[in-house]
Parts: structure tokens; sequence; C-alpha cells
């Protein structure tokens, strides 16, 4: 069973996803599938190209954007930005545990302007939560300012 988590009415989190997820998002209407976790990350994931394309078998778009641990950067969160503005509907992210998709996601929303309160409340409603970031969540929102 899916731990699909909403954070917005457009972006939704969750930890690793198999075949059965991709076709349950397809069933949901998620337009795409955003993949934030590095390949051989642990034995037991799914590989990229497999869930890539079990998407593309059911009209749902496919974007990689590794995060590793070492952190973000800002050509992952221009990705991110890209890809959520781009998306012609609802988006499913995914890590090992949906925290980095959802921080990536939350980066993301900072560098288009918005309040860092409003998407830590987001993000916390969602079981996750911004307090790594924090520092680069108000950086990225006060350049926007």
């Amino acid at each position: 069973m899916s731990d699909f988590r909403q954070v917005t009415p457009t972006f939704w989190a969750s930890p690793q996803i198999g075949l059965d997820d991709v076709q349950e998002a397809a069933a949901r209407g998620f337009a795409l599938i955003v993949n934030n976790r590095p390949e051989g990350e642990s034995e037991d994931q799914v590989p990229g190209a497999a869930i890539a394309a079990a998407a593309a078998e059911l009209g749902l778009g496919y974007s990689a954007i590794p995060v590793t641990h070492a952190g973000f950067s800002e050509d992952q969160v221009e990705a991110m930005t890209a890809a959520l503005g781009e998306a012609e509907g609802p988006v499913l992210a995914y890590c090992r545990s949906g925290t980095r998709s959802t921080l990536l996601w939350a980066l993301a929303q900072a560098a288009q302007g918005r309040e860092p309160e409003a998407i830590a409340a987001e993000a916390a409603g969602a079981g996750y939560d911004v307090a790594p970031i924090r520092p680069m969540l108000d950086m990225l929102a006060a350049r926007r300012s």
C-alpha cells in the first residue's frame, strides 16, 4: 500500500515507490513523478529506469533529480522548480523517506518567493520538518522580496 503524503493540493511526497505505486499514482491523477533518490542508494530500491518506464507506459511524466545526504545545490532547486512549473497536474516526488523530496520542494517554493512560514506549515501537515533547511529557505525567499 502506498504512503503518498499530501503536502499541498498539487504536491505529494512519498517514501520509495514501487511499480504498483506508479499504477496508483496514475489512477489518482498525478501528472508527474519526481525521483529524488540516487541510484544504488540501497539494494532494495526499485531502479529509477523501471519507475520511468512504468510511468511512461501509463502516460505520466518522470523526472530524476537525485539528492544525496550531502545536501542540496542550486542546480537541484532550479531543476525542481522547473519540474513543478512544467507539470500539467499534481506531482508525486519520492526518495527513501519522502523527506529529501519535501525539503527540495520547500526550497523550490522559497526560491519562487513563498513565505517560509507557510512552506513550513504545509510540510509539517504532511509530517515533514523543514528545520534543517530553514536558513536556506529564509535566504531564498529573501532574494525574491
